[in-house]
């Protein structure tokens, strides 16, 4: 069964957004050029996400996820003791991807500013689908780790096609994948999460955890 739902972001986090923009020092100027930005863009959002649960195991070097195997080593660590997943895609919709193509001659401040915007906005997306999970998961006395991924560490990003084929994002959520495996909308993200039958599995959501240290968004502290 693949569960649909809209979700009402919270409100957002002009610290996040900075730091998405690569702002160090927030000067009046950019500030108001944030609040511009948000004006614009926070009417066009619309969280959508689509969810499926599956059976994990072991399987030789291989991790069978239901819906395909992987033999990425750093996602068999992070479900490790998990024995089922969910896998879900979210969305924020098209609305801030013509908001963005719109200001790309214009105002490439701006842009940069919105590219921004639609970062924090999917991130606060994604934690509230988690959220979700987690309240169904207690239901089953499952309990969630952190989302993890395609393009994580050594996990593969074609595992995306067999996300979208499962999930059928293109009908459930209007989320579609071209043949370079980039989304559109583009403030979109797809992830595993799994589910333990252990209290106290949860994992750090530190960039810490993640060996890729050339990440632009990579965080010092946790």
């Amino acid at each position: 069964m693949i569960s649909v739902r809209s979700f009402l972001l919270p409100p957002v986090n002009r610290r996040e957004i900075m730091r998405y923009a690569g702002v160090k020092t927030e000067t009046p100027e950019l500030s108001a050029l944030l609040e511009e930005a948000l004006s614009e863009a926070v009417p066009l959002l619309a969280g959508k996400a689509c969810w499926s649960e599956f059976p994990a195991a072991k399987d030789g070097k291989m991790l069978n996820l239901g819906f395909t195997g992987t033999a990425s080593e750093s996602l068999q660590k992070h479900l490790t003791g998990c024995d089922r997943i969910v896998v879900f895609a979210a969305t924020l919709g098209l609305g801030l991807d013509r908001l963005i193509a719109k200001y790309g001659l214009l105002s490439p401040a701006k842009m940069l500013m919105l590219q921004a915007i639609g970062a924090e906005r999917i991130e606060a997306l994604c934690d509230a689908v988690c959220e979700s999970i987690r309240q169904e998961a207690a239901g089953d006395g499952r309990y969630p780790v952190t989302r993890f991924s395609p393009g994580y560490d050594d996990l593969p990003l074609d595992v995306q096609t067999d996300i979208f084929r499962v999930l059928d994002c293109s009908r459930k959520i209007g989320l579609t994948l071209n043949g370079s495996l980039l989304m559109s909308p583009s403030k979109s993200v797809t992830a595993i999460v799994g589910l333990s039958p252990c209290a106290g599995s949860n994992h750090n959501n530190s960039c810490s955890r993640c060996g890729k240290t050339d990440c632009l968004y990579r965080r010092t502290t946790p």
